[in-house]
C-alpha cells in the first residue's frame, strides 16, 4: 500500500515484508471510523432498544454480537481496498511505481466475513431464523459492495445499500438478537444513524470525484456532480435530525433523544466549510470531519438518551 523503496523495474525482486509490517497492514485496513461509525453505533441503538422493550440485557449475546460486527467490519474494509486497487480507484493519481495491492488483503476479507457468518448461525441458533435473514441481508450488501459481479458502489446503489446495512439492517438485527421482536419504533430510530451514514458515503465522495468517473464509479457524486452532492449530504443528515423530532413529537421517542440535536452546529459548520471548498479535495476536509462528528454526536446521545430513560423507568 505504500511507496515501492527499489525502483520500479526492480519491484519484482523486492523482499518480502517482514510478518510484524504485514500485521500493521492488517490493522491499519481496519480503520477506526468503520468500528466506530458504520458498525458499533447502530449495533448499540438496537441493543438499547431491546433492553428499554424487554428491560432484560443478555451479556453473552452482546458481546457475541458485537465479535460479528467486528469480523464484517475486517471483511468490509479488506474487500474494498483489494478490489478497488485491482479496479484503479483511488490510484489513478498516485505514482506509477505503487505496488497493487497483495492477494493476502482479499483472503483476509474472505476470512473475516468467514467468522461473521460462523457467528450469524451461531446466533441464529440462538434467537431464531431472523437473525441469519438479517446476516445474509448484510453480507450480500458488505460482500457485492465493490467486488464483481455486482459491485454495488460502482451502479449507484452504493450508498443506499449503506444506508440499509447500517441503518434498519443493523439495528433492527441487534434488536431482534436482543429482544426476539421488531417494531415500527425501533425502524424509525435506525433511519437516524441510517440517514446519516449515507450522507457519510455521499461526503466521502466528493474528493475522489474525478478518479471514481475515471474508473467508471459511477456513485450518486459521478451521476449528480460535487454541487449536488453537497446539497444531497446536507439534506440526509438534516432529514436524520428531523426524524428525532418527529419521533418525539409522536411520542416514539423519549423527550430526552432531542439532545441529538445538539449536533445541529456540526452539522452548519460542515455546510458552510463546503459550499466554497467542494471542488477542492485539501480544502474540503473540514466539511468532512464536521459531518462525521455529528454523526458521531448525534448517533450516540440518541442511544444514550434511550438508555438512560430506560434506566428512569421511562418504555
Amino acid at each position: 500500500m505504500g511507496l515501492s523503496v527499489s525502483a520500479p523495474h526492480s519491484r519484482a525482486q523486492q523482499a518480502e515484508p517482514s510478518a510484524l509490517v504485514r500485521l500493521f497492514r492488517i490493522l491499519s485496513l481496519v480503520r477506526y471510523r468503520f468500528f466506530l461509525y458504520a458498525g458499533l453505533v447502530p449495533y448499540l441503538l438496537g441493543a438499547a432498544w431491546g433492553w428499554r422493550v424487554t428491560e432484560h440485557f443478555n451479556n453473552p449475546i452482546f458481546w457475541t454480537g458485537l465479535a460479528g460486527v467486528g469480523f464484517a467490519v475486517v471483511g468490509v474494509e479488506a474487500f474494498n481496498e483489494y478490489f478497488d486497487s485491482r479496479m484503479g480507484t483511488d490510484r489513478v493519481f498516485n505514482p506509477e511505481d505503487e505496488p497493487p495491492m497483495s492477494d493476502w488483503v482479499m483472503w483476509l476479507g474472505v476470512a473475516g466475513f468467514a467468522a461473521a457468518f460462523a457467528v450469524g448461525i451461531y446466533l441464529t441458533l440462538q434467537a431464531g431464523w431472523p437473525i441469519l435473514a438479517f446476516a445474509i441481508l448484510g453480507g450480500l450488501a458488505a460482500v457485492f459492495y465493490v467486488a464483481p459481479p455486482i459491485r454495488w458502489a460502482y451502479r449507484g446503489l452504493g450508498e443506499t445499500v449503506i444506508a440499509l446495512s447500517y441503518g434498519p439492517w443493523m439495528v433492527l438485527g441487534s434488536l431482534y438478537l436482543h429482544a426476539r421482536i421488531l417494531s415500527w419504533g425501533a425502524f424509525l430510530a435506525s433511519l437516524v444513524p441510517g440517514l446519516l451514514i449515507m450522507a457519510l458515503a455521499v461526503v466521502n465522495a466528493i474528493p475522489d470525484f474525478h478518479q471514481d468517473r475515471l474508473v467508471g464509479k459511477r456513485n450518486l457524486c459521478v451521476r449528480l456532480g460535487r454541487r449536488n452532492a453537497v446539497l444531497l449530504y446536507l439534506g440526509l443528515a438534516a432529514a436524520a435530525l428531523l426524524i428525532v423530532i418527529a419521533g418525539v413529537v409522536a411520542k416514539v421517542f423519549p423527550p430526552s433523544c432531542l439532545a441529538a440535536l445538539l449536533a445541529v452546529p456540526l452539522l452548519v459548520a460542515s455546510g458552510w466549510a463546503a459550499r466554497n471548498t467542494y471542488e477542492t479535495p485539501r480544502a474540503f476536509i473540514p466539511a468532512i470531519r464536521s459531518i462525521v462528528s455529528c454523526y458521531m454526536l448525534a448517533v450516540t446521545l440518541f442511544t444514550l438518551a434511550i438508555v438512560v430513560d430506560t434506566m428512569l423507568g421511562g418504555r
